[in-house]
């Protein structure tokens, strides 16, 4: 019998399964009633995760992060992420959502170049590649996070009206920019592939709920070249490595593209904006699938009977070979009730008991 990694790896390559892969990714609040309910934090094994996710140490190259705005006066309570990009909340009820501050706005070239971007923390990479050993030993996959790859990276540093600008009057700064950070996700994708990940998980958002970010042919200049060259550095140390690819949104018209940049498995397929039995129907034998359950309507204010309906259909959609890893689109917030997260996870056992059973 194959291990939960090995089996996930041939679902995601739609070469079928002997269990579905599933996924969650709580809020704070729902890890704390997960506890309360159970006595620990472990929601992971509790639903039967074949993953683990896993991130490098990344270097601050910055000591004080104030001191990267020359031209903005921060709030007391804003933190610097390893980017040096500056979040504030704007509400306590904001949750994990922050207020984004841009060190590099308005900066010239000069200024970009000489910025001090994150690298790789080299001391950290063999302990990195002990925690990928440790969980392939105990027979789970290796999720590796570097979404943020490129275009929402350089955004977050200059502000997306300025890169916007700057893409689409050809400034030089946008060059200067994308690259710089190319460059450090190169890296990211080299050290991750040396480690042994299984799943590589790029992303940058590109859709909006009802259109796109920016148009196709902005992002085939600036961003598709960008990306192939981050995924082609990975798939050069290790050709197996699978690549997921994020991005929320109405994504329809990039999936083409996407797919000859060569993304794997594409995340969430957000059901407020796109209808997932189209994709499938359009792309499902040259792609798979990650997420699907809405967390914007079905799991916050549907009844537990509708999220085991839709993740049923999902399940039958994709069918014998696979290519799907269910789960909610998002992060679970605050006010998704318990019973709809379990809802998904008996939807999976009567699945499982009603197809598996009469194919293995």
């Amino acid at each position: 019998m194959d291990t939960p990694r090995q089996d996930l790896r041939r679902c995601l390559r739609r070469q079928g399964f002997n269990r579905v892969h599933v996924d969650y990714v709580l809020c704070e609040s729902q890890i704390e009633g997960f506890k309360r309910r159970f006595g620990h934090t472990d929601y992971e094994t509790y639903f039967g995760l074949s993953h683990r996710r896993l991130e490098l140490d990344i270097k601050r190259n910055f000591t004080i992060g104030n001191e990267l705005y020359p031209r903005e006066i921060l709030p007391d309570s804003t933190v610097f992420d390893e980017y040096g990009i500056g979040h504030s909340k704007g509400s306590e009820l904001a949750f994990h959502m922050t207020r984004m501050h841009h060190p590099l706005r308005n900066a010239g070239p000069a200024e970009i170049i000489n910025y001090p971007f994150p690298t790789i923390d080299e001391t950290r990479i063999e302990d990195f590649g002990k925690k990928v050993t440790s969980l392939h030993e105990r027979g789970l996959a290796s999720f590796a996070f570097m979404q943020m790859t490129v275009w929402e990276a350089s955004w977050y540093l200059r502000s997306m009206e300025e890169l916007m600008v700057d893409m689409m009057t050809e400034n030089e700064s946008a060059a200067i920019l994308l690259d710089k950070i190319t460059d450090f996700a190169c890296s990211k994708a080299m050290a991750y592939a040396s480690a042994g990940i299984d799943i590589l998980s790029l992303g940058d958002d590109i859709g909006t709920q009802n259109s796109l970010m920016l148009d196709v042919e902005l992002w085939e200049k600036w961003l598709k070249p960008r990306l192939e060259k981050v995924i082609r550095a990975a798939k050069k140390i290790n050709p197996d490595i699978l690549i997921f690819y994020h991005s929320c949104g109405h994504i329809i018209p990039f999936i083409d593209k996407l797919i000859e940049s060569g993304v794997e498995i594409l995340n969430p397929i957000q059901p407020e904006c796109m209808d997932f039995n189209d994709v499938h129907d359009s792309y499902g034998e040259r792609v798979s699938f990650w997420g699907t359950i809405g967390t914007q309507q079905l799991l916050p204010y549907g009844t537990s009977e509708e999220v085991k309906k839709v993740t049923l259909e999902r399940l039958e959609k994709c069918g014998g070979k696979g290519g799907i890893v269910i789960g909610p689109t998002h992060i679970v917030e605050p006010e998704v009730p318990w019973e709809n997260l379990v809802a998904i996870r008996e939807a999976i056992n009567e699945f499982e008991g009603k197809y598996l059973k009469n194919t293995l």
